[in-house]
Formats: C-alpha cells, structure tokens, sequence
C-alpha cells in the first residue's frame, strides 16, 4: 500500500468528492471529509470511525478551516493529501453579478482553497512530504460568456498551483491542478449551478444556465474513473503540476492554445515593437 494513506477532502457530500471518499475508504486509505454539514457526510458515507472522520466546516472561514485540518491530524496522526474539491458556478454576465455575488464565488472556490493551503502546509511542511491537488477545471483555461466569476476562481486556481509547487517543492511537498471536462456527476444539477438574481435583457444568460442544466446527467465522463485517477495521481512520485481529464477538457484546452498563439503571433510586431 502506497504511504499516502491519510487524506482531507473538501466537498465530499456529493458529487466528485463524495466518491473520491468512499474509493479511499473502500482501498483502506484514512479519510477526513468536509463539508458545510457533517450530517450529509453521514448520511452519504457513515459515521466517525477510524478510518473516516465527518467534519462541518466553512470554507470561508479560516478560523474553521484550520480547527477541522487540526482535528484530522490529532484524529488520524498525520496528514498525506489534501484535495481541494468544493466548488459552485454562479451564471450571470459580469454587469448582472452583484458584488456580494462575484465576490462569493472566489470566496469559496479560491479563497477557501487558499484557507485550506494555509492550514494544511505547517503539516506537511515539517514532516517534509504530501500532496496537494486543487480541482480546477477546463474551465481554468477556456472561458465562456455568462459565467465569469467561475472562470475567474479556476483560472486563478491554475496559476495558484503552479506558484504553490515551486514554494513547497524545498519541502518535498508536490502540488497538481486538475482540469476535468465534463463528468457526470451532479454539477450541472441545483446546489452546483446558481442563477443571478439580477439578470439583464440582452446577455442571455438564462439560456446559458437552461443550456447547462440541459446536460445534467448526459456528460460524458465516467466520475469513478476520475476518482481512481485522482488515487493513481497521489502515488506518482513525480506527479505533473497540470493533469487533463477527459477527452473533450484535452480538446477545449488545446484548441484555445492554438488560437492564443496564432493571436499573438499575428501581432508579434507589436509585441516586439516596446522595448526602449
């Protein structure tokens, strides 16, 4: 058995998080889940015991964060990997998102991961190994109209990871981005997806989330495949900073690539034209 045996979940009451948990628990892994209710963990994996333990816990809340990251370790001992799952998707253009809106999402999906970082790294730092994997998205390099303030807190989340594995590499700490497609899991479903309360004639926004809501249960990835490669992913020795899931998260990404560089290459006199 690989000795990344103990793991901190956030999200885990349903979807990809949920189960990731019950793979771990199943392959004899010791397993801390998250969430804004402990008794929707219970209900969805079982109750404390050795090997899991069920924990309430506000991502926007560091004081939170951090008592339930030391509760995992006086718990199990330890601390192997964490994976930073939570996550929702406001839909709404930029003009029709409130502040308090935009600002809740980055609020959970990157500040709460950052939270987390911080709670987690003093651990793993001083045993000198771990794992930090941060979900992300395709969605973290492609963006699309009407939700921006997602694409803003994946995108981040990109370039987070990759400032995090070169500071914690020193410690022998490794850190991946991943960057699924579209899983069949129940992201597209309500709880997952928010509409603005404030939509404007003219951005369409109500199409994008009926569009959304629409593909709910007909995504193509199989999410148990996703959670096997996330285990897989922890015992590399040398794991990737970015990982791709899903052929059409490989499709999305490299397609924009190609149109980023033919962009600046058609204005690379500009570009080149700065200097003193």
């Amino acid at each position: 058995m690989n000795n990344q045996k103990i793991w901190f979940i956030t999200g885990a009451s349903k979807g990809m998080g949920l189960l990731l948990a019950k793979l771990l628990l199943s392959q004899g892994y010791q397993v801390a889940a998250t969430s804004r209710k402990a008794e929707q963990l219970i209900a969805g994996i079982g109750a404390k015991s050795d090997d899991f333990l069920p924990l309430a816990m506000d991502l926007t809340d560091s004081d939170s964060v951090k008592a339930a990251i030391d509760q995992a370790i006086a718990h199990f001992g330890g601390l192997h990997v964490v994976v930073n799952n939570a996550g929702f998707a406001f839909v709404g253009s930029i003009e029709e998102l409130t502040d308090a809106e935009f600002r809740t999402a980055l609020d959970v999906n990157l500040f709460g991961t950052v939270n987390v970082i911080r709670a987690a790294m003093p651990q793993l730092r001083t045993q000198g190994s771990g794992h930090i994997i941060n979900i992300a998205s395709a969605g973290g390099y492609v963006a699309v109209a009407n939700v921006a303030s997602y694409a803003a807190s994946k995108y981040a989340m990109v370039g987070l990871t990759e400032a995090l594995a070169q500071e914690i590499a020193p410690f022998n700490v490794k850190a991946t981005v991943l960057l699924p497609g579209s899983f069949r899991t129940n992201f597209l479903e309500e709880g997952s997806l928010t509409y603005t309360k404030h939509p404007i004639d003219g951005y369409a926004s109500d199409k994008t989330v009926q569009g959304m809501s629409a593909r709910a249960g007909k995504q193509p990835g199989d999410p148990q495949k996703l959670v096997a490669e996330i285990i897989n992913l922890a015992k590399l020795e040398n794991p990737p900073v970015h990982l791709i899931l899903g052929p059409d998260s490989y499709k999305l990404i490299m397609d924009k690539r190609a149109k980023d560089l033919e962009e600046f290459e058609a204005y690379k006199n500009v570009t080149m034209s700065t200097n003193l």
